[in-house]
């Protein structure tokens, strides 16, 4: 809402701003889901022809719980939360879709190149998540389990295919420690487990409103151009 033009009241703007609980526990779960599918196939704990149910179960849970956190990340604006979410919703799709159209067990180079410039993909909102370390380890262990899954895919050896089902588990417990304390945290408005927030990061649950949103006028959707 603008004021009057000429003398009088300098032109003023009106921002509204809409509480949102965060979607990082969300995205998250859907990791969860979907790196401990895939490293159970990749690990031989079921068998191969169990791909297609993987895939089915993370076309169903992950890519929608993902595609939502990235929706909702942007929305409450934090570009981490959002780039992460939507990388990692895409990556998963691709990686079902291939599954489900390929023979049980088999390895795909093409699947394997995609899967590398997913992880290059990752390290955008790993580098830009230094106020947040906890969720930046997680994003950082997703490129590394796409990395390594790429390989496998591009040279169809068993010990790289071995190798990216551990990574894979290492990466979903940490997504799941990462989910519960950002939920505990957006539950009790404090810090309860440790998410390593640091720098302007350390101070989201006691600043005041005025500090955060002093810089309201100059993010994307408020200023001019993007």
């Amino acid at each position: 809402m603008t004021g009057p033009v000429g003398p009088g009241p300098a032109p003023a703007a009106r921002v509204v701003v809409r509480p949102l609980g965060t979607p990082l526990p969300l995205g998250f779960l859907g990791l969860l889901v979907a790196t401990t599918g895939f490293a159970a196939l990749q690990l031989g704990w079921v068998p191969a022809d169990q791909g297609r149910a993987v895939a089915l179960g993370v076309l169903a849970a992950t890519v929608p719980t993902q595609f939502v956190a990235c929706v909702l990340g942007f929305l409450a604006r934090d570009p981490v939360a959002g780039t992460g979410m939507g990388v990692l919703a895409g990556t998963w799709g691709a990686v079902a879709l291939a599954t489900l159209t390929s023979p049980p067990g088999a390895t795909s180079p093409g699947l394997g190149v995609l899967l590398l410039a997913a992880a290059a993909a990752m390290l955008v909102p790993v580098a830009a998540a230094t106020t947040k370390l906890v969720a930046a380890a997680v994003m950082g262990l997703a490129a590394v389990r796409f990395a390594v899954t790429g390989v496998a895919q591009l040279t169809g050896d068993p010990g790289w295919l071995t190798a990216a089902g551990v990574v894979g588990l290492v990466l979903a417990v940490v997504a799941l420690y990462a989910a519960v304390a950002f939920e505990l945290e957006d539950a009790h408005h404090r810090t309860v487990l440790p998410v390593l927030r640091r720098g302007a990061g350390a101070d989201v649950m006691t600043g005041s409103l005025d500090e955060e949103l002093g810089s309201l006028a100059h993010e994307a959707g408020v200023r001019r151009q993007l």
